[in-house]
């Protein structure tokens, strides 16, 4: 399992954001396999694919076109195949009304993207690497908001 690569998805409608997380993942140079979707329909057309390898942590934008990542993650939860995917909502929100509703429909961490390359770095390896199996056991409000 070591030697395996960790799966990332992000789903994003802004492409210089696809871009600079992308950026960031390859400079972190762990073992990850990255895909990118530019829309929430994307996002489930892409997940519903019987011949993809699910991702082990979704990195999901709230405020996409087509379906918003908050009808995305409702979606997710409801399909028995995709419920246990790690959900990581990075948005540029920081609604505690977002937060909140996120949380309670069974988001695992919630990120506000970061400004600069250096943190989102920071915050791209304290996500990957973080023990989601712990994670995602019995969810924890206080542990909801990744601050770093």
């Amino acid at each position: 399992m070591q030697n395996e690569p960790i799966h990332v998805l992000l789903a994003d409608d802004d492409e210089d954001d696809r871009l600079f997380f992308s950026d960031a993942i390859k400079e972190l140079k762990m073992n990850t396999v990255v895909n990118v979707v530019k829309d929430g329909q994307d996002l489930i057309d892409y997940l519903l694919q019987t011949d993809v390898t699910l991702p082990h942590v979704l990195f999901l934008d709230l405020n996409m076109p087509i379906k918003t990542g908050l009808e995305c993650l409702k979606e997710i939860k409801n399909i028995d195949r995709l419920k246990n995917i790690a959900i990581a909502i990075y948005s540029t929100s920081a609604s505690e009304k977002d937060i909140e509703e996120t949380f309670i429909r069974g988001a695992n961490v919630y990120i506000k993207k970061p400004s600069s390359f250096t943190s989102l770095k920071k915050v791209l390896s304290e996500v990957i690497t973080l023990n989601w199996q712990y994670h995602t056991s019995g969810l924890d409000r206080n542990n909801f908001l990744l601050s770093l």
